[in-house]
């Protein structure tokens, strides 16, 4: 076996030398596999083309598989250096390919990258599984594996050791033939499905507008929101009318405004039942299909149900725990609901009407209760909150906590000419990051927000290579004379995607396969950083009016903290019921797949889910568990579970100082430069002290009954 690796090695090398010189050619000209000769060495943008991706990736496969091939056929004993490092340092001109296309897919799409991408999934899932199941490689895995006890490993390496263990073993290296067989198919089948979900959700996204044509139909909307309606009509070539979208700074404003009831059913609707229309772009019977691939790929590797396989990565551990933390918040947050339901549906009644609440009411009436308890109108927030002021803001906050520096760079290439490239810097004045902020929504743009890296931290033969990092948000637009101006979910999302920003540019990790942490502690960075974003004292920092420059009033900044628990029921309860349905999934036992709305119907009648909530996805358009790869299935509840970790982590703040310099350096070089190379409750523990309460949320939620 050995003598035919060798020899097929022998074979791609000599097939390297002679290659056409046109192909040879070909290949240079592409600058995805070029070196890239700008500033730190990012992307090329503007030399990018949609049809280079498809031959780089394969040459980025190519690449790889003589690389693994190197490793399998390498005379030497197998030891953790020739194996298991060089193992994680192989694929690296893949990589940086794919960081490219799939950033790419996510924020700039179009027909082209979608088909490249169709194509590509299930290509780059079989090149996945001829890794993880190659027997050559993981006998050499193996090997050192059982001999670890002989070996004298750092800490990160005896880490990465066991994680690549894993890796095998998970991917299927211990099946029988068959089995690994019926993985591999398994896994080209859920690549192929999550880019149809993805495919379908944008497509429902971008295919659906409210066109209003009356003024009076606009009743209750402040001018912002009809200027900007009637700015999406005119780009749309209906000049005189007004669109409003399912994207974001369209909808939610909407309904929390519109007076006229029925177009606020109307666009809710539209927004909760997407993928769900019986077309070609409903995705119900792709969900289930994947939810049964996922349980019989669990079984297959040992694990009862999918929520077993991948909890036993996560510091959950089980499906036992996910509940029990579930379970602790539901009745309260149902307790905190129906009170709030009581409230709205007074408020009904004191606006003249004997309708009963329905979910496209909440948020009308919310605005109405909020206003009327607290004299708050959040659209009245706005003003304070120009974009890049909040920008600055968070910025700062990260300056005084960790003494970095982000400095705007026009020279350095970005993909959309509303992307912002950023330098930044350490306190010594040293290289850390680039950074990009894409902001705006656009037609390619999936929706949410969300960090990436166009490149992760890592060391190479001792050289230190540097992360490039990107923000993506789909945030309100500027509109008439007025900046983007943003509201209140928006600066905490500006501030919470920072804090992955953060977590990527601080790594300070030597494997490349060492970036990750488990699902439900990757979000403690992100989220702890959102406490920041509305303390009076860092306020008072960022929150001035765009037109007179005044600061935010005392008075606005009280009723911000007053209202910081406001309408929490609501949000506890559609949050915990989609981390209930992501459950439901993902506890399936049988390979059959189920009926969508069935499964969906019972799993919220088991919960006693109150009808005037919807869950915050529905499975249809649960792009976070469905919408491509793996992504948070059986791991929705982890931003529950990273919040304990953030409200009991942000005490130690609380109790020493918001920017107390011996906190912030700890929680850096204990939290964020560790990437995932220590055990996640290990890192929190060393922080913190003990092991996370859940009594800090209740109190942060208002479900402290």
């Amino acid at each position: 076996m050995r003598e035919w690796v060798v020899c097929l090695a022998l074979l791609g090398a000599l097939f390297a030398t002679i290659l056409p010189a046109a192909a040879r050619a070909a290949e240079s000209a592409n600058p995805l596999l070029a070196d890239w000769q700008t500033p730190f060495g990012v992307p090329p943008f503007a030399e990018i083309r949609p049809e280079q991706f498809l031959p780089a990736i394969e040459a980025g496969i190519a690449a790889q598989k003589q690389e693994i091939a190197a490793i399998v056929a390498a005379p030497e004993p197998a030891t953790f250096a020739n194996t298991i490092a060089a193992l994680d340092g192989s694929g690296e001109l893949l990589g940086r390919v794919l960081s490219v296309f799939q950033n790419l897919v996510g924020a700039e799409t179009n027909d082209e990258l979608q088909a490249i991408q169709k194509r590509t999934a299930p290509m780059l899932a079989a090149h996945r599984d001829d890794i993880n199941l190659d027997e050559g490689l993981f006998a050499r895995v193996r090997t050192v594996w059982e001999g670890r006890a002989a070996l004298d490993l750092e800490p990160d390496q005896a880490r990465l050791l066991e994680e690549t263990w894993k890796r095998f073993t998970r991917g299927g290296a211990l099946l029988a033939p068959a089995g690994r067989e019926r993985l591999r198919a398994i896994n080209a089948e859920l690549a192929s499905l999550g880019v149809r979900v993805g495919e379908s959700l944008l497509a429902e996204m971008n295919g659906y507008r409210l066109v209003v044509e009356k003024r009076e139909d606009l009743a209750g909307l402040s001018d912002r929101v009809v200027a900007g309606a009637a700015a999406a009509a005119e780009q749309a070539g209906l000049a005189g009318k007004w669109v409003f979208t399912l994207h974001g700074p369209s909808l939610w404003p909407f309904l929390a405004a519109a007076e006229n009831r029925e177009l606020r059913r109307e666009l809710f609707t539209a927004y909760t039942t997407r993928g769900s229309h019986g077309d070609e772009r409903d995705t119900r019977a792709l969900v289930a299909q994947i939810a049964a691939l996922r349980a019989e790929a669990a079984r297959l590797l040992g694990f009862p149900t999918w929520a077993d396989f991948v909890l036993d990565e996560n510091m959950a551990e089980n499906p036992a725990r996910v509940y029990d933390l579930l379970g602790q918040l539901w009745g309260a947050a149902r307790k905190v609901a129906a009170r709030e339901a009581a409230a709205l549906q007074a408020a009904i009644a004191a606006d003249g009407h004997d309708f009963q609440l329905e979910p496209w009411d909440w948020f009308y009436y919310t605005e109405k209760v909020r206003q009327a308890e607290f004299a708050l109108d959040e659209d009245s927030l706005r003003p304070y909150f120009p974009l890049e002021r909040v920008r600055d803001g968070a910025f700062a906050v990260a300056h005084r906590l960790y003494g970095i520096t982000f400095t705007e760079r026009p020279d350095i290439p970005v993909y959309h000419p509303e992307v912002k490239a950023f330098e930044v810097t350490d306190a010594d004045g040293s290289h850390l990051a680039v950074f990009y902020t894409d902001y705006f929504p656009r037609p390619g743009k999936r929706s949410g927000a969300w960090s990436s890296r166009y490149r992760g931290q890592y060391q190479r033969d001792g050289e230190e290579i540097r992360p490039v990092v990107v923000n993506v948000g789909n945030f309100s637009r500027p509109t008439g004379d007025a900046p983007a101006l943003l509201s209140r979910d928006e600066v905490e999302t500006l501030f919470h995607e920072l804090g992955h920003g953060l977590h990527s540019i601080l790594s300070r990790i030597r494997y490349r396969s060492l970036a990750g942490t488990p699902r439900d502690f990757v979000e403690l960075p992100s989220q702890i950083m959102e406490n920041w974003a509305f303390a009076p004292e860092v306020l008072a920092t960022y929150a001035r009016h765009w037109q007179t420059g005044e600061p935010i009033p005392a008075a606005l900044v009280e009723k911000i903290e007053q209202t910081q628990r406001f309408n929490q029921g609501f949000k506890s309860v559609e949050y915990l019921a989609a981390s209930y349905l992501d459950m439901e999934w993902h506890t399936l036992a049988a390979a059959a797949a189920p009926d969508t709305d069935t499964l969906e119907r019972i799993a919220l009648a088991r919960i006693g889910m109150p009808r005037e909530i919807v869950p915050r996805y529905r499975s249809s358009y649960f792009q976070h568990i469905f919408g491509g790869g793996a992504g948070y299935s059986a791991g929705y509840y982890s931003y529950i579970w990273a919040e304990v970790l953030d409200a009991d982590a942000f005490e130690a703040f609380r109790e020493k100082g918001l920017f107390d310099p011996e906190t912030a350096r700890a929680f850096r070089t204990e939290v964020l430069e560790k990437g995932g190379s220590e055990d996640a409750m290990t890192m929190f523990v060393r922080f913190r002290g003990r092991e996370p309460s859940v009594a800090p949320l209740l109190v942060k939620r208002g479900l402290d009954l």
